[in-house]
């Protein structure tokens, strides 16, 4: 758990994978075309070729691309790999978009919201984005996607969206991920730091140092303005 964390006044929440099971509808779809053993290496799959676009564009070397776009290349990618039909390809994407929230996210959220600002920082596009608060039950303040800076996390442009939205020093402003690598870049903002533990979180390395390492929401009731 860590030490208490003071003097926030800004909670900043990644969404993917951190507020919500991000695999749950392709791997419910891909149950239903593929063998079980193949699920694992395909969900893998996808998240390498979303993950390798994001890099590229962060880096430079590709335009920004949407959600929706980066979606439908990484279901091209499976259905190749796991010899379906290209029928497939619209199947896998309608099913990615169905993200449900973690058992604990709506109800701490609707904690939280009385005690801290609070702001979603999703990758999703905005239209995504849209979709899944809705679908999912998640509460905030305000909810930002990466797509008003063209870019994606870890891009510092990304984290400078949430810490202009707020209008606050970044030290007031505490991060809470499931990604290591995500925390790492809101570090290098100047931003505070909670490594939330999830199925399949990227987790932290011997030389991170982050304020908090949480086992669930709850413990976020540590935190204090």
């Amino acid at each position: 758990m860590g030490q208490p964390v003071h003097d926030i006044d800004t909670l900043v929440f990644d969404i993917l994978g951190t507020l919500v099971d991000h695999t749950a509808g392709l791997r419910d779809a891909l149950g239903a075309l593929v063998p079980a053993a193949d699920v694992d290496d395909l969900v893998t799959l996808w998240g390498t070729t979303i993950g390798a676009e994001h890099r590229r564009i962060v880096d430079g070397g590709r335009e920004y691309a949407t959600t929706a776009v980066l979606d439908a290349e990484a279901a091209h990618a499976v259905v190749r790999a796991a010899g379906l039909e290209p029928g497939a390809v619209d199947t896998l994407v309608r099913a990615a978009g169905h993200r449900p929230a973690w058992p604990d996210t709506a109800d701490a959220l609707a904690g939280l919201a009385g005690r801290f600002e609070l702001i979603g920082l999703s990758n999703a596009d905005r239209t995504s984005l849209l979709r899944m608060n809705a679908s999912a039950g998640l509460r905030w303040h305000t909810a930002l996607s990466t797509q008003a800076a063209g870019s994606y996390k870890p891009d510092p442009a990304v984290y400078r969206l949430a810490i202009d939205c707020a209008g606050r020093p970044p030290e007031r402003m505490l991060m809470v991920a499931a990604h290591a690598w995500d925390l790492r870049g809101a570090q290098g903002a100047g931003m505070r730091t909670a490594f939330l533990e999830r199925p399949g979180a990227d987790r932290p390395v011997p030389g991170d140092a982050f304020d908090l390492h949480l086992e669930t929401l709850a413990d976020l009731a540590a935190v204090r303005r």
